[in-house]
């Protein structure tokens, strides 16, 4: 009645009605970010009879297991287990329908790439966006799951409101506020996180730090063995030798072409605040139907793409890419060599970066990107035999929602990671220390793409950062690595930006273990919220029992 006199004379002074008052919608679990993990943990939250509300900041669920990255990181299959392997055989399912293949049958698909689904498997592990879209669609609607698009998370000092160490609300920057018992971030960024004032870091650290010994700048070490020795493909993701790194080839005084830093690149080992490298998985098909051809975008200058014009120049006879075959005459697309997909050092501004930044961040890997297909595609100083394999392929016209057939969800292949109590490094995934609380595993080789373009001592163009180190076999994940200090936040948990090294997280960081620690983060949850107890005093005997009730994988 107050609120109702007040806007009748707000309304007769100004003309206008006032602002809506928040409400606050209450919840058992709020989840902010729809990636795969915050999708496996909504429905681990509905099928444990508590509410949930999955906030995802746009318009579309999944992250990149929906956005494009169709081939299936794992390092070992029987690693995954619960809602995670439930999604691989739902997608087996979904493809065991004939109707579900359009652009080609069954019987002439053959997957390829690095993770191959063998006969007589109960699950399926290569799909187009589309298909793990309406799958996950499929496992929601099962469910009592509020979902709520295109909210974004107010990161001032309003977007999180704590009592003492346990956060009570989130507000989003439209003024709509969440409150509940639980809170999960399962972003790639890790905002809220970061807004809740848990501790984390950005970039490489110091191979000293942790007594690593693939971490850090990694200038003269590109790809390694479990026990440190260069492979047989010590130069992977480089340019071949002689590419001359300046505008006027030959002169320094001429500057350099864009995107390569002033300076070296460091000393090995030494840490920095640089991530990464980022870029679209594309999916392309050659089907003439369903094929939109790639087009040289607004704006493009040839000087961007002048580097790669000169590796082929220098004697490079590779297509640039990995091309993984998916279903329906569609592929997993993914950088490969010396000048690719990745927009190499144009991302490191991205963790930390206003929602606006970031918007413009991704929009120049677009651009980037596009230009660089339509480059490979079409260029004159491109050889013909490279235009001739390129030019067949282009984005889809049937798989997202924009009309250049391009996706919106940049592969954000690290960002912030949480600093906790327990940090997952290389020691973990070499199994020289082994994690007792175990939550799930990891499989996949410590990897890294490439993170800066410099000058070497030569007078040539190298890429740094790029590491590919195999691991000691599935190895488990702490579940101190995906909750905060009890110091700092009693009830966030946090499965994607778990608290791990630049090099550990280059192992973790793979759809499916995201998918893992997403449910067992809501295990844990609902055990704290029964025992009306934090997140860090949880048991985990009786978290232990639990997962494996619902066919969690621990070893």
């Amino acid at each position: 009645m107050h609120y109702l006199i007040l806007s009748l004379f707000f309304l007769l002074m100004t003309g206008f009605a006032p602002p809506t008052m928040a409400q606050s919608e209450s919840y058992d679990l709020v989840i902010y970010g729809g990636t795969s993990a915050g999708v496996a943990a909504a429905i681990q939250a509905s099928r444990m009879n508590k509410s949930v509300v999955l906030i995802e900041p746009s318009h579309r669920l999944g992250g990149l297991t929906t956005g494009g990255l169709g081939q299936t990181d794992i390092g070992n299959k029987q690693a995954i287990g619960g809602i995670a392997r439930e999604f691989y055989q739902n997608i087996r399912k979904h493809y065991e329908n004939p109707v579900n293949w359009k652009w080609q049958s069954r019987q002439e698909y053959q997957d390829g790439g690095q993770t191959r689904t063998a006969e007589g498997e109960d699950a399926m592990w290569t799909f187009e966006p589309s298909a793990a879209l309406q799958v996950y669609q499929q496992m929601i609607d099962a469910e009592e799951i509020d979902i709520v698009y295109n909210e974004r998370l107010d990161r001032s000092a309003r977007g999180v409101s704590k009592s003492g160490q346990k956060i009570k609300t989130i507000t989003m920057e439209s003024g709509k506020t969440f409150s509940g018992k639980m809170f999960m971030d399962a972003t790639y960024e890790g905002d809220l996180m970061a807004t809740a004032g848990v501790s984390y870091t950005v970039g490489r650290e110091s191979n000293a730090e942790y007594g690593e010994t693939v971490n850090g700048v990694q200038a003269n070490h590109w790809s390694i063995t479990l026990k440190g020795t260069l492979s047989k493909n010590a130069a992977n993701h480089n340019f071949v030798p002689g590419v001359d790194p300046y505008v006027e080839e030959g002169n320094p005084s001429s500057g350099l072409l864009p995107y390569i830093i002033e300076g070296g690149p460091g000393i090995d080992g030494t840490g920095d605040k640089k991530v990464q490298a980022y870029g679209f998985r594309m999916c392309l098909t050659d089907h003439p139907d369903n094929r939109i051809p790639f087009e040289k975008p607004a704006g493009y200058d040839e000087i961007n793409y002048e580097l790669l014009f000169r590796n082929y120049e220098a004697g490079e006879t590779r297509v640039p890419w990995i091309n993984s075959a998916m279903p329906n005459r569609k592929t997993d697309t993914n950088n490969n060599h010396g000048f690719s997909t990745d927009f190499t050092g144009q991302n490191h501004d991205y963790p930390e970066a206003s929602y606006e930044e970031r918007e413009r961040i991704v929009a120049a890997h677009r651009n980037y990107q596009k230009g660089l297909m339509w480059s490979l595609a079409y260029h004159p100083r491109i050889p013909e035999k490279i235009r001739n394999v390129v030019s067949l392929w282009g984005t889809c016209k049937d798989e997202f929602e924009r009309e250049d057939g391009w996706q919106n969800q940049l592969y954000i292949r690290e960002a912030r990671r949480m600093v906790s109590d327990y940090v997952m490094t290389q020691h973990h995934c070499e199994g020289l220390e082994v994690a007792e609380d175990v939550v799930g595993l990891a499989a996949y080789g410590m990897d890294s793409h490439n993170i800066q373009r410099y000058v070497d001592h030569n007078g040539y163009v190298q890429n740094e950062g790029n590491v590919q180190a195999s691991v000691q076999g599935p190895y488990p994940i702490s579940y101190k690595s995906i909750i905060p200090k009890e110091s700092e936040v009693e009830n966030l948990l946090v499965p994607v930006c778990l608290s791990a090294t630049h090099i550990g997280f280059g192992s973790i960081r793979m759809e499916p273990v995201f998918m893992v620690l997403g449910q067992s983060a809501t295990i844990a949850a609902v055990l704290a919220m029964e025992a009306n107890s934090s997140l860090q005093e949880v048991s985990y005997e009786k978290l232990k029992k639990e997962l494996l009730t619902y066919n969690q994988r621990l070893e």
